[in-house]
């Protein structure tokens, strides 16, 4: 709407000095970048439920990246619930920030399809069952098998052992049992060792699936968190296919990976 029609809609509308003061300080509105999610704004929070947990502490310096970090912490973890929608200025209070870097790391991860816009009231984390995670675990192995298996016969032994601490730091993160430590530790390690093929492109994408088959399940299927002895089975199977990788042992090396997929779901 032109500016004149504005003024005149609102012409025989009598205002305080106090509203008028305030309307003179409310900014226009910023387009989005094409291709950027519908913001989630007007989100009502008088109804919701406050995040537990204490405030985490937040440097003003890249508070968005420092922001989506946590949110996807947060997904790992649980804390934000598969079908619960959270409000922007609600998780901006959490973080003791405002809505902005809030919503827009919020918009980030609606791109990745972690969450859903709703419109006027927040966002909603993605519900995802069984048959999520079996498919993202089957396109990733069809990703990650042919690169291992291809780097498997080129990479000499001793590039091998200098994954060695690497694969230790997931045994160790899995040993505290905090699922959104391991996840982390264990996306490093892959990457690590997908970087060897030369491919910025598809260190990439498997990352980002990585990732979304870290998210926590719904349904009949949902378990409350991988224990200890889950996460340290997945970390040792790291350990074991650096050995048949260091040794060249082709054939131990291509059954880790097909179990190390196959037990992705």
């Amino acid at each position: 709407m032109k500016q004149g029609a504005r003024s005149s809609a609102t012409a025989g509308t009598p205002r305080t000095p106090h509203v008028q003061e305030a309307a003179a300080a409310v900014p226009e509105p910023r387009v989005p970048p094409q291709g950027t999610p519908p913001a989630a704004r007007g989100e009502h929070t008088h109804s919701e439920t406050p995040i537990p947990g204490p405030r985490p502490v937040v440097q003003r310096a890249s508070v968005r990246g420092q922001i989506l970090d946590a949110l996807r912490t947060a997904l790992v973890t649980g804390e934000l619930a598969p079908g619960a929608v959270y409000s922007a200025p609600a998780l901006g209070d959490r973080f003791g920030v405002s809505a902005t870097p809030v919503r827009e790391a919020m918009q980030q991860l609606a791109l990745e399809g972690a969450v859903e816009v709703v419109p006027n009231r927040g966002f909603r984390v993605v519900e995802r069952g069984a048959r999520d995670l079996a498919e993202l675990a089957e396109v990733r192995a069809l990703i990650e098998v042919p690169v291992m298996l291809r780097l498997a016969h080129a990479v000499p032994a001793e590039r091998w052992a200098e994954m060695r601490p690497l694969a230790e730091a997931t045994v160790r993160a899995a040993a505290t049992g905090c699922r959104a430590t391991y996840a982390e530790s264990d996306r490093t390690f892959h990457r690590a060792v997908l970087s060897l093929a030369g491919n910025a492109q598809l260190v990439r994408i498997a990352d980002d699936l990585h990732r979304r088959a870290q998210w926590p399940l719904t349904g009949p299927a949902r378990t409350p968190g991988r224990g200890h002895a889950d996460l340290l089975a997945d970390a040792s199977e790291h350990t074991a296919l650096l050995d048949a990788l260091i040794a060249r042992d082709l054939e131990v090396v291509r059954a880790l990976v097909d179990e190390h997929f196959a037990g992705a779901h």
